[in-house]
């Protein structure tokens, strides 16, 4: 079975993407769901992250987002640190889950594949790409964050033009051109690569 990452900025459209695998019949793993999901039910990861911000990270076992957005997003070292506690128990989650999938291939969809060092672990890795404007507006209406808190979310990630150039496919996802023919194409490719390794 390939391995499969699925990555781009936030506001690159990488959901809409994975859902079309989705409905494709491929399994995706979402990174981000599960990094979140495992900071409030992993008790070595919620210990270690108590440690670094205070009993303050969490309110009655949930993990206080804003409390932690508002620190990271203002602190590149607390971010650092922060992936740096998060990362490895995401990392190995997602290890886990793709070993037992059974598909000619499956996704793990997550944002940070590069920034990580975790683009090893795949055989292809497709990046979505959208200009910086359609990525703001999109995140604007999305998470109904301000423009600066977006822009310097986006700074915290590699730049896109770089991290597409270190994927295998890309699609575009520019208004300009329509996603499903470009998941289509690139979905007959991996079924055809997965029936002959």
């Amino acid at each position: 079975m390939l391995k499969v990452g699925l990555t781009g900025g936030i506001g690159a459209g990488k959901s809409v993407v994975a859902k079309i695998f989705e409905i494709l019949g491929i399994p995706v793993y979402q990174a981000d769901l599960a990094a979140k999901k495992l900071m409030e039910t992993n008790e070595t990861l919620i210990h270690a992250i108590k440690d670094v911000f205070s009993d303050e990270a969490y309110i009655n076992g949930k993990l206080n987002r804003k409390y932690i957005a508002d620190i990271v997003f203002n602190d590149k070292e607390k971010l650092k640190q922060l992936n740096a506690l998060v990362h490895p128990f995401t990392i190995q989650n997602g290890v886990n889950w793709m070993n037992a999938q059974t598909t000619p291939y499956a996704i793990k969809e997550a944002a940070l594949i590069f920034e990580s060092g975790s683009q090893n672990e795949f055989d292809c890795i497709i990046g979505v790409f959208a200009p910086v404007s359609i990525r703001v507006n999109r995140t604007i209406k999305r998470d109904q964050s301000s423009r600066e808190a977006i822009l310097e979310r986006i700074e915290n990630q590699i730049e896109d033009r770089i991290k597409m150039k270190l994927c295998d496919e890309v699609i575009m996802n520019d208004e300009q051109h329509l996603i499903i023919p470009q998941v289509l194409a690139i979905h007959e490719k991996l079924l055809k690569i997965s029936t002959n390794s």
